[in-house]
């Protein structure tokens, strides 16, 4: 018994010594895109401040594919030594109501770090649609059930999971057309080939200043500062509506406590810096920087409402 107690109380010391030379080698940041795009832009201003911030090189590696799925398994099932942590996307609490199988469980798996940015969505329509505001589509919708083609970036991205929101909450029946990703949705919307589009904001705001597509409301919970003077959904008939694609960082579930409380203490500083701030908002992303709680809360609230919706739409896929 006094034997295991101090091999015990060794191991609890050798881990503070551990955390308290936390870094000394380069550091790892797992992003789950490819380069390019807001995520690997988020991953590379943080991460250069970061390299700053902890007097070490953080690596910045991209690694692509399955949703995230191969990003996320690879962070999980790396040493939990602090060394290798990953930009985590909504898909990693999404994924498990999505694809039969997947290699972790976003509950169990990861120590939360903190939310980084939320990446609104803009419900936008042709020109050609007569509609101006969420009450007169829907009114439209239900005039011409199964008439309107209804866009999306893909099966089981975010602007797919917004619509099947909208759908469910506002009882409209419409046909959904998935794309290879948002770039040819909102391509097609554009041309007309399709009627309506949960958009990115980075990528709707410069089609609706050019008059290419109408903007009728954003997904946020309130009006956000990328576009403070279009409605909400939510404040347009359906309360508590919100869908927002977010980014955030997460590490293995088994890193110290305090080089996970570290790594958030100095992120979350990052983020509040005026050139951060004001880069990720150009980039029609809003900043965030939250609690490590907080944002275990988030991801379990995001896991358990997109199972809903997801089991009610009887979406799945391989």
């Amino acid at each position: 018994m006094i034997r295991a107690i101090v091999v015990i109380c060794a191991a609890l010391a050798a881990g503070a010594v551990f955390a308290d030379d936390y870094p000394n080698r380069p550091i790892r940041m797992i992003v789950a895109v490819p380069p390019g795009g807001p995520a690997d832009t988020l991953a590379r201003l943080v991460g250069t401040h970061l390299s700053k911030a902890l007097g070490q090189t953080v690596v910045v590696d991209n690694r692509p594919g399955a949703n995230g799925i191969i990003a996320y398994d690879m962070a999980a099932r790396s040493t939990p030594d602090g060394y290798t942590f990953v930009t985590v996307a909504a898909g990693v609490a999404i994924n498990p109501s999505l694809y039969r199988e997947v290699p972790y469980d976003p509950l169990k798996d990861f120590a939360p770090i903190t939310l980084g940015i939320e990446v609104p969505n803009i419900l936008v329509v042709h020109p050609s649609v007569p509609a101006t505001s969420v009450r007169e589509f829907i009114a439209l919708a239900k005039s011409k059930p199964n008439q309107i083609a209804f866009a999306s970036a893909g099966n089981g991205t975010s602007g797919h999971l917004a619509l099947e929101l909208f759908r469910q909450s506002s009882g409209i029946k419409v046909i959904h057309v998935p794309f290879k990703g948002g770039a040819p949705a909102l391509t097609n919307l554009i041309a007309g080939q399709v009627q309506a589009l949960f958009s990115i904001a980075l990528a709707a705001t410069p089609q609706i200043k050019a008059g290419k597509v109408r903007a009728l409301a954003i997904s946020s919970a309130k009006r956000s500062p990328v576009a403070p003077e279009l409605p909400t959904i939510a404040e347009s008939g359906f309360p508590g509506f919100e869908v927002n694609g977010w980014f955030g960082w997460v590490a293995p579930a088994k890193v110290p406590r305090e080089i996970v409380e570290r790594l958030n203490h100095e992120i979350v500083r990052i983020l509040k810096m005026k050139a951060v701030h004001d880069r990720l908002l150009s980039l029609s992303t809003v900043p965030v920087g939250n609690t490590t709680a907080q944002f275990g809360e988030f991801i379990r609230s995001e896991h358990d409402k997109w199972a809903k919706v997801i089991k009610t739409a009887g979406i799945k896929l391989e």
